[in-house]
């Protein structure tokens, strides 16, 4: 669309970008991003979103609230918005350039600040976009601000330096910003120092381009079980990994630092009114929300709640069944494997359903984290444990942990090596049923972490011990080859030793001699011949 066929609610406000998009650079927030707006919406206000957002939320925010405002840098994003919903309005530019006659009574800014300047300008700091965001809270208003952690635990776990991921937003890198908060006590200094009341402070999981998890700073002061931090852990993706981010997520909440190397903090503030009680939060504002599956659960340190009607379910208590198998393959402790595996082969004949990274074990009894669809027919036990196992194989070996089974290597055959250790051997009919059940039930067997660094690692191995291989067959070649060298030289000398006594022989005397003698014998024998034939 060109700049004169601009939609009529969409305001130029000076600093917008004409031929550029971050509609698909923002946050990729889903369901826990859209249950905390909408628990914060005013019933008839305004709101504001600053900054890009994701369709999905913008549209939430349109429907539901009385006066709906958007600020976008990109004049195409602008124009998108305005077209898809009217009543919307636009504001096309940098935040610093956006003056408002009326304030807001909400304003959303979850996608940060690093995408509200623009490139007509040069890019200011985290503290002067705050303040000048800051400005548009009213009192009585409220604000809900995300701020990256540029030490959270996405950053422990990515090979590639946040500055060299080649971003077409990444045009000034920000690079140390001393006025960027460091913590969650240097983000409620900031808030305070521009008049705001922090009521809510949440650590978002797994990392901050999509974020699945709220948790409040009241909720990680506790012990937190480990069926619930599972679900926070990053799951896949294409950037190259260095660690195990299930393994290291588990250890920063189990260690007390789920907080402070959370990828992503999200304030809740409101500015308080002279002589105005502010709306209480209280019952809004949830202690956490987590999405699995598309569903959003609202949480608590021992329950879980299934949104929006569902019934308050228990956390249950124990360690994650993967980890104990792993840490048991660590010590190659093969007798309290097969116990372990014993005892999940009953548990799944019982009725039981869920992989090992989902399966909490007590050391009495197995729970499921999250429950499983059920699948559309019915299905053997025997393939069911068979799929669980297979699961946890490939995780295990895609991982690069050790184990006491070093051949074979293979995925399937260690998976069927652990039927065994199980007391049901499985075949590869069942193997392959275990696969088609895996598929059906919309579960990846793929690692925590992949690709990952150690993938890298594990190709240099592989690549050094067949350089190693090569080079000592080479080296057995040159000796070989040394060794016929000299076998020739010697035979090469051997024929000239020969050659030579040969020439002295034919020229001494006796061999002219013989040879003369013997003419007359030959000449005498042809005659003879002739006469008698």
């Amino acid at each position: 669309m060109r700049v004169n066929e601009t939609p009529g609610n969409v305001r130029m406000i000076g600093g917008e970008m004409l031929l550029w998009s971050d509609a698909d650079a923002a946050t990729d927030w889903r369901g826990v991003g859209l249950e905390l707006a909408g628990r914060l919406l005013p019933a008839s206000g305004r709101v504001l979103l600053a900054g890009p957002h994701a369709a999905g939320l913008v549209a939430a925010v349109a429907d539901r609230a009385g006066h709906a405002a958007v600020l976008v840098r990109s004049h195409p994003d602008a124009c998108a918005l305005a077209g898809r919903h009217p009543s919307l309005t636009v504001h096309c530019g940098r935040l610093r350039a956006l003056t408002e006659e009326e304030p807001y009574d909400l304003v959303l800014a979850l996608d940060g600040l690093g995408r509200t300047h623009s490139a007509e300008e040069p890019a200011p700091s985290w503290q002067e976009s705050f303040e000048a965001l800051a400005r548009l809270v009213p009192p009585g208003g409220r604000l809900v601000l995300a701020v990256p952690n540029d030490l959270g635990v996405d950053r422990f776990v990515e090979a590639r330096p946040p500055d060299r991921q080649g971003a077409d937003g990444d045009w000034e890198p920000r690079g140390f910003d001393p006025t960027h908060p460091c913590g969650p006590a240097a983000l409620d200094a900031a808030l305070a120092a521009a008049g705001l009341v922090t009521e809510g402070r949440y650590a978002a999981y797994p990392g901050r381009d999509a974020p699945r998890a709220l948790l409040a700073s009241e909720l990680l002061a506790q012990e937190l079980p480990e069926a619930l931090t599972v679900p926070l852990a990053a799951r896949g993706g294409d950037t190259m990994l260095v660690a195990d981010p299930l393994r290291l997520t588990r250890l920063a909440f189990r260690h007390g630092l789920g907080e402070h190397l959370a990828p992503l903090w999200v304030a809740v503030a409101t500015r308080p009114a002279a002589g105005l009680p502010a709306e209480p939060l209280a019952g809004l504002l949830p202690a956490g929300l987590v999405e699995v599956g598309r569903v959003v659960h609202e949480v608590t340190a021992t329950t879980t709640r299934r949104l929006p009607d569902g019934s308050p379910r228990p956390i249950p208590r124990g360690r994650v069944l993967e980890e104990v198998l792993v840490e048991a393959c660590a010590r190659e402790d093969v007798r309290s494997i097969r116990h372990l595996l014993a005892r999940l082969a009953d548990w799944v004949e019982d009725g039981g359903d869920a992989p090992a990274d989902n399966l909490v074990w007590d050391g009495e009894r197995f729970a499921a984290v999250t429950p499983l669809p059920a699948p559309t027919g019915p299905v053997a036990a025997r393939v069911v444990l068979c799929r669980i196992l297979w699961r946890f194989a490939v995780r295990l070996l895609a991982a690069g942990h050790h184990h006491p089974w070093p051949w074979p290597q293979a995925a399937d055959e260690l998976a069927l090596t652990l039927c065994g250790m199980a007391g049901r051997p499985c075949g590869e009919d069942d193997l392959d049923q275990a696969r088609k059940l895996d598929a059906e039930l919309g579960e990846p067997a793929g690692p925590a972490t992949a690709p990952a660094y150690r993938d890298l690692l594990a190709a240099h191995d592989r690549l050094s011990d067949r350089l190693t291989a090569t080079l000592a067959r080479v080296a057995r070649l040159e000796t070989k080859l040394s060794y016929r060298e000299r076998e020739l030289v010697r035979a090469r000398a051997k024929l000239r030793r020969t050659q030579r006594k040969a020439a002295a022989l034919r020229s001494s005397l006796g061999h002219r001699l013989s040879r003369r003698l013997a003419r007359p014998r030959k000449a005498a024998r042809r005659m003879l011949r002739l006469l008698s034939g």
